[in-house]
């Protein structure tokens, strides 16, 4: 029994709950003061950083190189997308279902907190680049500047296009260069277990700055709607995925939720499903099996665009201001609703941070955007949450394509 214990007070999942637990119960006794551990996280987050960027653009490469001579690149391409969108459209529309049963923001009066204003929420946040514009954007003119501005969404076209290529050159002069891509991810993961020591540090710093700093006062008012969304995450994220593993992946419902302990809590700690990134490669690859070039291509793709627990949060959010402000919803609302959360789950960089895409998809529904400010105290809280499910979607989606890929193409 004590060996059993040591082994798991060993485990850095464990470690990582605990943290997060005391780190709460600190910021909630000293309040403010409690950000005097704010050097902790953020010491935590920038050693997490400054590995991510070079491990995302060398584990593409790597994919794309390892995916992009066989049939298996324009199946795992396609299926990785049409997952995304799909699961993310199903996020939406099971927050809209759950919003109109259960009516999170009928009786909520919007005047009485209007005085607590906490920023100025103007149209302009929510506008949505066009689809040209967006194309064009992901285009780098200089790689360089991509990877030191850290612009995600280009860099993943400059590798996926370079893996590619590698796979049209000589393969006498490939080969070496696949072989040390392959050698700087291992260097890279070796990094990261490393950092990941003082993971619950980090994230004790992290949960107790963030209760510190907002409390659980700004509950009071979106108490409903808060409760509602955890449970949609939880249905997401413990039926939802799981079932899709069951059915479609060489994986049980059970071993990817339990396997899936150690990514979800780093996710929930750090708010970032690019910080979360090694973590859940590693897990996806060393415990869950699925092939390195598999889990190098699609979980970068899935950390940058696959947001299914913001899609959640959008038709939720969308739902609660129309029922505050008494707005009839129609089906080319609902429509316009589910649209616009769709692309703005995939297009929200996984990063943490307020999410003013939201602005966008009550804009679209023809909903008030006054009211926003009653969300931006607890955006950290619902940023924690909703990346659990983001990652979880991430490695479902990466088991999936790997059992997808080795089937047979039909000619």
């Amino acid at each position: 029994m004590t060996n059993k214990s040591n082994k798991l007070m060993r485990n850095i999942g464990v470690q990582v709950v605990i943290a997060m637990l005391i780190g709460a119960a600190v910021g909630f006794m000293m309040g403010e003061d409690a950000s005097i551990f704010a050097p902790l996280g953020t010491i935590f987050i920038h050693l997490i950083k400054m590995l991510v960027i070079p491990l995302v653009l060398v584990s593409i490469i790597a994919g794309a190189a390892s995916l992009g001579d066989s049939p298996k690149a324009g199946k795992i391409g396609i299926g990785t997308f049409a997952f995304f969108i799909l699961t993310s459209a199903a996020a939406v529309a099971l927050a809209l279902i759950l919003g109109n049963l259960f009516q999170p923001g009928a009786g909520i009066d919007f005047s009485t907190q209007n005085s607590a204003n906490l920023m100025t929420v103007t149209e302009e946040q929510g506008a949505l680049p066009g689809v040209m514009d967006t194309f064009i954007g992901m285009i780098p003119t200089n790689v360089f500047e991509s990877l030191t501005t850290g612009n995600i969404l280009q860099i993943l076209f400059f590798s996926i296009f370079l893996g590619i290529a590698l796979t049209k050159v000589k393969p006498e002069g490939a080969k070496p260069i696949i072989t040390a891509l392959n050698a700087l991810i291992d260097a890279f993961v070796w990094m990261i277990n490393y950092v990941m020591i003082i993971a619950p540090i980090g994230v004790f710093g992290l949960m107790a700055e963030s209760v510190g700093t907002f409390g659980f006062e700004a509950l009071e008012v979106v108490f409903k709607l808060f409760i509602l969304f955890v449970v949609a995450i939880l249905i997401f994220g413990f039926v939802f995925f799981p079932a899709l593993v069951q059915l479609f992946s060489r994986v049980s419902a059970k071993e990817f939720i339990s396997k899936m302990k150690k990514p979800q809590v780093m996710a929930l700690s750090t708010a970032s499903s690019m910080a979360t990134l090694p973590v859940t490669m590693e897990t996806c690859e060393e415990e869950l099996k699925v092939s390195k070039a598999t889990a190098s291509f699609v979980l970068p793709l899935g950390a940058t665009i696959n947001m299914s627990g913001n899609a959640i949060y959008y038709g939720l959010v969308a739902i609660f201001f129309a029922q505050m402000y008494g707005i009839d919803l129609t089906l080319a609302t609902y429509a316009a609703i589910i649209f616009t959360s769709t692309l703005g789950a995939i297009g929200q960089a996984g990063v943490p941070g307020p999410s003013f895409l939201v602005v966008a998809v009550l804009l679209a529904a023809g909903i008030p955007i006054d009211g926003l400010p009653l969300l931006f105290a607890l955006d950290r809280v619902f940023d924690m949450i909703r990346t659990s499910l983001n990652i979880t979607g991430d490695a479902a989606c990466a088991l999936i394509m790997d059992k997808y890929a080795d089937q047979p193409v039909k000619e």
